[in-house]
């Protein structure tokens, strides 16, 4: 996500930052500052460190002013579960502890859709008013970074927008996101329960605007904003979606199949993915295919009414763009 924010600030028309203005990026050590085709351009700054250490957090805002902070740092498929709370929370509150010190202006934080969970029926939506209930251990650790740095913002007197934005895809996309593309392609992308359930979803330039929106608005202040495309869409759209961008835009071979499960196969991974975690463990396959059944929606209408945002690419344009991207880096699709 790092690599998509600084690209949409520094070029897209929409949310492009003012030309006398600073990025500066903050890297773990032995991360490459160019990587997924990506390279730093002559207003970006790389800091190298460690979200644990307060110093290096300060040298994150060392000789800044004013400053706006966009936190996207995290982890969503660790090896264990203590991993969760050490970098979604702990480095979150240190981050925040070093824009108080710097007189940063603004944090924008990055959440998730887990921390509420997964919606009761099909139709419904959730909303900012809508309580928690925390999807395992990633969506408790979002939680509790949510209930945290609210808290520890309020105390500090430092301007706070939290951003819940649901599955994202796009360039510079993560690599669990091109194996979808592959398995679709292969016919071995699995559909629960015949894929009726909705999802929301958000092209990067999207979560872009929203992101952008949430540093500018002063009423945006205090407040949390579900962030998404316009509508959910039903699961299996989004595979008959890619199947046919594939073929038809980019003349691949595509196998037209699925791995068709029932619905309940999801509800034991479920199980199962609750049974590793209380063992301090986690694994992602089995964590992703107890979500492949669930209803996970939510409504845009408070960021479309209080930010201005309006999301403007749709999920066939986004996933065009997406495979576009992959192609282009050269990964197999």
């Amino acid at each position: 996500m790092l690599y998509a924010l600084v690209h949409g600030l520094e070029d897209y028309p929409d949310i492009r930052v003012p030309a006398d203005s600073r990025i500066r990026c903050f890297y773990r050590y032995g991360e490459s500052v160019e990587d997924e085709g990506f390279t730093l351009g002559a207003t970006v700054e790389a800091v190298v460190g460690d979200l644990a250490l307060p110093q290096d957090c300060d040298r994150l805002f060392a000789g800044t002013s004013d400053s706006i902070l966009f936190h996207t740092a995290g982890v969503i498929h660790p090896r264990r579960v203590k991993d969760f709370y050490i970098n979604n929370v702990d480095a979150t509150l240190n981050v925040l502890e070093a824009a108080r010190r710097a007189g940063c202006r603004r944090a924008v934080i990055v959440s998730s859709n887990s921390p509420i969970g997964c919606n009761p029926t099909p139709e419904h939506r959730f909303d900012e008013d809508s309580p928690y209930n925390p999807y395992q251990g990633y969506g408790k650790s979002k939680m509790e970074m949510e209930q945290r740095a609210r808290a520890r913002a309020e105390e500090m007197g430092l301007d706070l927008v939290i951003i819940r934005p649901p599955w994202f895809y796009g360039p510079f996309q993560p690599p669990r996101q091109t194996l979808f593309f592959q398995m679709i392609k292969k016919g071995g992308a699995p559909l629960l329960g015949g894929g009726f359930n909705q999802r929301s979803m958000i092209y990067i330039d999207n979560l872009c605007q929203g992101l952008s929106l949430a540093s500018k608005v002063p009423e945006a202040a205090g407040n949390t904003y579900w962030i998404a495309d316009a509508e959910p869409y039903e699961m299996r759209t989004i595979i008959d979606t890619i199947e046919k961008l594939l073929e038809e835009d980019f003349g691949l071979r595509v196998a037209y199949k699925r791995l068709r499960l029932p619905s309940f196969v999801a509800d034991i991974a479920y199980l199962v993915d609750a049974a590793i975690q209380a063992t301090g463990f986690y694994n992602q396959k089995i964590h992703v295919l107890s979500e492949m059944n669930k209803n996970i929606a939510c409504s845009i209408d408070k960021a479309r009414t209080e930010l201005g945002y309006e999301p403007k690419i749709s999920l066939h344009e986004g996933m065009r763009r997406s495979i576009e991207w992959c192609l282009n880096q050269g990964y197999e699709i």
